[in-house]
């Protein structure tokens, strides 16, 4: 694994990259991850969606691309709050370690650890310490958002069988106002949900209260995995979801979140999702395709550590 550094905006940004990809992260505003590449057979570039130096302020924040952390549930003010100072910055041997100064308007303090384990695959822990003068409820939420013209997959539990009285529910799909169903972005398999992105043509999100824990983004021949387990019996936030997805048709986010939890001042909350890359696997969006990246996933996971 190597460290460098790069510009982003006018500010430093550390690069991490092996054989297999390239991260970069920033260093004056964030904790953000603003880009990831494959390094491996065709090149797709940087496959996170990065917006323009000029974008508008949304809600008073700017989005700029890439990974993020938020706290959840999300709020009009609460969660946007602006990251535009510069971060405490701790080399690790194997990654970097950020903190931002806590929010003035919540006595939130976010921090991100990005770990590099192996050649195609990096660890992101993700921490919220409450620094205020009284006890929060809260999860942490880890949002990663892709440029257009690929496809996500949400996986869905092994199927039961109702003579061999598998009689109760195992998870519940969680909708918000704005979701459409009917509409073509959304493609509904046996084992998974595939998301058309191109086909969105407006706002449309889903979330999933329990599922294998890992999802997938493939553009351009490039997969990128993230793995977080479902932590059982564990209340979430938004009706109960560990996963959610949103698109617009001119990006993607997949997001994982950890349980809902009460902090105290002083007590933080962390969670941890794992980063995987796979070249040259089809795209998919048939049973077949997406029955061989479940395969290659499964073997991966268990490498994890």
């Amino acid at each position: 694994m190597k460290h460098s550094k790069t510009d982003y905006r006018g500010g430093e940004a550390v690069v991490l990259s092996t054989s297999a990809f390239e991260l970069a992260v920033t260093t004056q505003v964030g904790p953000r991850i603003v880009s990831f590449r494959s390094l491996v057979g065709k090149k797709a570039g940087n496959i996170f969606l990065q917006f323009p130096d000029d974008e508008k302020r949304y809600h008073g924040y700017y989005l700029r691309g890439g990974h993020r952390l938020w706290h959840s549930p999300e709020h009009i003010v609460r969660t946007y709050q602006p990251d535009d100072e510069p971060l405490a910055v701790k080399p690790l041997k194997n990654g970097v370690a950020l903190a931002q100064p806590t929010e003035e308007k919540t006595g939130i303090q976010k921090a991100v650890k990005i770990e590099v384990q192996g050649e195609r695959t990096v660890k992101v822990t993700h921490a919220l310490t409450n620094h205020g003068l009284w006890a929060i409820e809260t999860a942490a939420w880890a949002l990663t958002m892709f440029r257009a013209g690929g496809y996500g997959v949400l996986p869905l539990l092994p199927k039961g069988n109702h003579a061999d009285g598998d009689l109760l529910p195992t998870y519940s799909i969680v909708p918000w106002t704005f979701t459409d169903l009917s509409l073509p972005v959304w493609e509904l398999h046996r084992d998974f949900i595939g998301i058309e992105v191109g086909k969105a043509k407006a706002a449309q999100k889903l979330g999933i209260t329990d599922y294998p824990g890992w999802s997938a983004y493939w553009v351009d021949g490039v997969t990128f995995v993230k793995y977080a387990p479902v932590i059982k019996d564990a209340v979430y936030s938004d009706r109960g979801c560990a996963f959610e997805t949103f698109t617009d048709g001119k990006m993607i986010e997949l997001e994982t979140l950890s349980p809902l939890v009460t902090l105290a001042p002083g007590e933080s909350v962390t969670h941890a999702e794992y980063w995987g890359v796979f070249d040259g696997l089809k795209k998919p969006a048939t049973d077949a395709a997406f029955a061989t990246l479940a395969a290659e996933v499964g073997k991966w996971i268990k490498t994890l550590k």
